[in-house]
């Protein structure tokens, strides 16, 4: 960022700057995506302050002596050297800062003698408490010019108690458009020490809006956002934001923010502005935004309900895009082509209202916080428009006198930072926030760069290299509203961040590096491709690409357990441990604080072919790969290589356990060949190739997002069933649990009729795999087949009347296993091939579930129509009529339970 050489010039030569003395100097807020901290006091208060407005520059002091003082001369000759549009620009100064002048003077610089600000200087020097010349030193700075002003405002804000410091201040009037603040609070004294960096301060927490809320909210009860209009949740991350609106959960969904002398209400819905039970609160804000000038009201035109709305109320309206005429402007975020012109408009003034969601626009975007064009004007604001929805409902307003305990993103996190860095026990409402916390954090550290952004990103990551990690465990699990999981959460973001340190990745890349091979040919999805190398915790890979593959949708990640945990209540592991880094130049480092073992991403229909890499700062992994390594390498080295990770390779399926459950295996290709004839008989029935487009996987996990185990890529499933999954001895008494999800991931939507048959045709392969291959019959593969219960379910079910509501998990697979009990096998296996070639399939489920019969009843040549129809399937007239010429299926199983 260009902020840091402007830092870095404006403190050269500066080791301290004194603040001792008599002059009191007052705190600094700042705020916007240019103004930034230039000295900070230990206690974290902002003294000096520099930004940027259109063409020119600011530097703020917090006194206007300090202009005068000897130990402030170093400084102010580089500020003024900053500040200059040219180096032939003339200063301008007041008359009774004759050290300063003459200190100037000697370094080569021209100065004049003014009062006020006149035309032909580059530089004005002035102090804040005079606002005659406001508008013309904004026009100034703007157009090129620089200004150095000084000012305390903590002696005007005593004199002045009902005045609002930010707003009314006279030196505010000049330095809030350029997001610098002074405040009516006293700052710190001392001799301060410049920090190497921009120095990060907390939010400035001492602002109140409660007198806003109360014009906001007169006359209103509730906060209505039922209905069809879905509303986009927002961040607020500036400090001069506050929530209008909150669901129960914490979700702000109406904002309000103070940028530079302008103010901004933002909803998440456009919908929201035509509303009838919201019109109350939305004149209020029109009213809040106009700031009692009775100015005219612009109106955007794809508004013109709302501009009606308006013109009812008998307010000055008119529609167009932004002009300088109105002092309020209504717009949506759809569209960002205006988006200078608004940032200059509040931020001198004017009072925007704008309205729009951005969950339906991520569905075709990535970067919402970014590219979104609604965020490239707010995020400037303080405010971003997320992807997430906010839960729709009718909710109380908040209470103006309840800020101290109203979620408030910017004051909650600060807080939090302070607490966990003293050790201090996380208070009310603080500890009921963490879980909100935890999400905010993780969208905060996207939001793109800016100094204060960047500066309290950089304070949290900070905070994760300053603590020790919770050592979570099944044993000693996180409650999901806790610090433990605030801080596992942080750290997953500062490691995609980039910023976790590693001391010693300059050493790891001095020992010799390790040279893999990856298959970058990918005919099918995204694939994981194995490195049998391990990544430990909070180190760093290097990974050196070649140059042809570069900027081809590779990835580079670090773990395999991908299911994330956020919505748990308790954590066994960080909700999310696993990190993903493309492969955009040749050479790729990553890091983890969790470590794991190491993965080539090749992309869906890739065809880079093999690819070599060199790895340094990793570890060997044990790693079998059928055909490839000999039992006898395995058993002498492989099997030991310090991992706690390992993986079994065959063609069609690749098994992640804990290294604890293979030091013993003896024996890994007859294991993995057990495995090929699973996969085989896995593909024989779907009717798909023998050789998988990619391999399938299992991976076990301490904790998994749901369930025992669940279909995917990969299948998670618990570590308690990691041995079963390497001992041949164990799949042969039986494995259906794993087989159930592999027949998951063959299911197909245009023969699956959800929900009845989610947890039902997936079973088919479990039958199919037992009897075919480990020789186990159906009613000693699951207890859920023994004859005796299966005929006490069906005929529960026929004695409901065959509702089909209730034609689900083991009732649906009995419609299947008659039907192959009295057809075989083939035919499933001729349908599942016949849909690969059929497109254009309804979604609707009776459309399906009558084509499937019709293809049933054609494969095997009998009318089974009245068949489906006994068990409850919506069979309809056509495809009765259509069936009606085949045979009848005389041995209709279903026939004996209709008799009875």
């Amino acid at each position: 960022m260009s902020c840091n050489e402007d830092y870095c010039t404006l403190v050269q030569g500066i080791r301290s700057v004194n603040f001792s003395g008599n002059s009191i100097p007052c705190k600094l807020l700042l705020t916007g995506d240019t103004a930034f901290p230039v000295l900070a006091s230990p206690g974290k208060h902002v003294l000096i302050a520099a930004s940027k407005y259109g063409k020119g520059r600011m530097v703020v002091m917090s006194h206007e002596a300090f202009f005068n003082l000897p130990q402030f001369m170093d400084f102010l000759k580089n500020a003024i050297s900053w500040l200059k549009p040219s180096s032939e620009a003339v200063i301008g100064i007041n008359n009774n800062l004759r050290n300063l002048e003459q200190t100037l003077l000697a370094s080569g610089h021209t100065v004049e003698q003014i009062s006020g600000l006149k035309k032909d200087v580059g530089v004005l020097v002035t102090n804040g408490y005079r606002d005659s010349q406001a508008k013309e030193i904004v026009t100034f700075i703007k157009e090129g010019g620089g200004v150095l002003i000084g000012a305390q405002a903590w002696h005007w804000a005593q004199t002045h108690k009902d005045d609002n410091v930010l707003c009314n201040f006279p030196g505010n009037k000049i330095t809030s458009v350029a997001g610098i603040y002074f405040t009516g609070q006293c700052g710190e004294g001392g001799n301060f020490d410049v920090c190497e960096k921009i120095p990060w301060c907390p939010f400035y927490k001492d602002v109140r809006f409660s007198g806003d809320l109360k014009h906001l909210t007169k006359g209103v009860s509730n906060m209505d956002i039922s209905g069809q209009s879905v509303p986009s949740e927002l961040l607020l991350h500036g400090p001069l934001t506050f929530p209008i609106g909150l669901t129960n959960s914490n979700q702000c969904f109406f904002a309000g923010a103070y940028y530079g002398r302008g103010r901004v209400v933002v909803g998440t819905h456009e919908g929201y502005l035509s509303k009838p039970q919201l019109k109350t609160f939305l004149l209020n804000a029109i009213s809040w935004l106009d700031k009692g000038r009775n100015g005219k009201i612009g109106v955007a035109k794809q508004l013109a309900n709302f501009a009606s709305i308006l013109q009812t109320e008998d307010l000055q309206c008119v529609l167009s895009d932004i002009i300088p005429e109105v002092s309020v402007y209504c717009c949506t975020s759809y569209s960002d082509g205006e988006a200078e012109k608004v940032h200059q408009f509040v931020a001198e003034g004017g009072g925007l209202l704008i309205a729009g969601h951005a969950w339906y626009w991520s569905y075709s975007h990535p970067n919402v916080l970014s590219q979104y064009p609604g965020n490239k004007i707010l995020n400037k604001l303080g405010i971003s428009i997320l992807e997430r929805t906010a839960t729709q409902g009718i909710y109380p307003v908040l209470d103006p006198q309840a800020e101290a305990i109203t979620y408030h993103f910017p004051r909650a996190v600060c807080q939090l930072i302070s607490d966990l860095k003293s050790g201090a026990e996380l208070k009310p409402p603080l500890n009921t926030w963490l879980s909100k916390l935890r999400q905010d954090v993780s969208t905060f550290m996207r939001l793109p760069e800016s100094p204060l952004i960047s500066a309290l990103q950089e304070e949290l990551v900070h905070l994760v290299h300053g603590c020790c990690m919770p050592n979570v465990s099944k044993q000693c699990p996180a409650k999901n509203c806790s610090k433990e999981a605030f801080m596992m959460c942080l750290a997953q973001e500062v490691c995609r961040l980039d910023k976790l340190q590693d001391p010693d990745c300059e050493s790891a890349q001095c020992n010799p590096p390790v040279t893999i091979q990856i298959d970058a040919t990918n005919p099918g999805d995204d694939a994981w491709r194995s490195t049998g190398l391990y990544l430990p915790p909070r180190k760093t890979a290097i990974l050196v690409f070649p140059a042809s593959a570069v900027g081809k949708g590779l990835q580079v990640q670090v773990g395999c357990h991908s299911d994330d945990l956020s919505g748990a209540k308790e954590f066994c592991r960080a909700p999310v441990v696993v990190h993903r880094k493309g492969v955009d130049d040749e050479k790729v480092s990553i890091s983890s604080v969790w470590g794991g073992l190491l993965y080539v991403i090749v992309k869906a229909k890739s065809q880079l072919g093999n690819i070599q890499i060199s790895v340094q700062g990793v570890e060997l992994a044990p790693l079998f790969i059928k055909g490839k390594i000999n039992r006898s390498s395995w058993v002498q080295k492989v099997r030991k290589y310090p991992s706690p990770w390992a993986e079994l390779i065959t063609e069609n399926i690749i098994l992640t356990v804990p290294s604890d459950a293979i030091r013993s295996l003896e024996d890994p290709d007859t294991l993995m060949s057990q495995w090929d004839k699973i996969m085989e008989a896995i593909a024989d029935l779907a009717a798909v190739s023998k050789k998988f487009p990619r391999p399938e996987r299992f991976v076990t996990d301490v904790q998994i997002s749901v369930g025992w185990m669940h279909a995917g890529y990969p299948i998670m499933c618990q570590l308690p069933s990691a041995p079963t999954l390497v001992s041949v001895e164990d799949i042969k008494k039986g494995l259906w649990g794993p087989i159930h999800e592999l027949g998951h991931n063959q299911q197909r939507g245009v023969w699956e009729f959800p929900p009845h048959t989610t947890e039902a045709t997936c079973n088919l392969w479990s039958v199919y795999v037992h009897e075919t291959v480990l020789g186990i019959p159906r009613d000693k593969a699951h207890p859920a087949l023994k004859p005796e219960i299966r005929e006490n379910r069906i005929k529960e079910y026929m004695k409901n009347g065959a509702n089909l509501a209730q034609w689900s998990v083991w009732t649906a697979l009995e419609t299947y296993l008659q039907l192959q009990e009295g057809f075989g096998w083939d035919p499933f296996k001729r349908i599942f091939a016949e849909y690969q070639t059929i497109s254009n399939v309804s979604n609707n489920k009776n459309v399906k579930m009558n084509l499937w019969a019709e293809k049933f009843s054609q494969t095997v040549n009998k009318n089974l129509a009245p068949f489906f129809k006994a068990w409850g399937w919506p069979i309809d007239e056509e495809t009765s009529k259509k069936l009606s010429t085949l045979p009848a299926w005389d041995q209709d199983p279903v026939k004996s339970y209709a008799m009875k």
